[in-house]
């Protein structure tokens, strides 16, 4: 059986630190000062994941699966 992984990114200059994906997926994100990060970079591919980056206020969350961006969703 083959794990799928993303890649998660945070856009710094676009964070407007609410909290939302570090309450949602705290072993993935945290926030640093006023703006969040990605604690791991890639990670498994997970539901709760494409959840945190639809619900970002800012859109500053982009999830990747092999370098296409499926996450935040329409």
């Amino acid at each position: 059986m083959v794990t799928m992984s993303w890649k998660v990114e945070v856009d710094g200059g676009t964070c407007i630190g609410s909290g939302m994906c570090a309450s949602l997926m705290p072993e993935v994100f945290e926030l640093e000062g006023a703006t969040a990060t990605v604690i791991a970079d890639e990670v498994d591919a997970d539901e709760t994941v494409l959840d945190a980056a639809d619900s970002c206020p800012a859109m500053a969350i982009a999830v990747k699966e092999d370098g296409k961006v499926i996450g935040p969703r329409p």
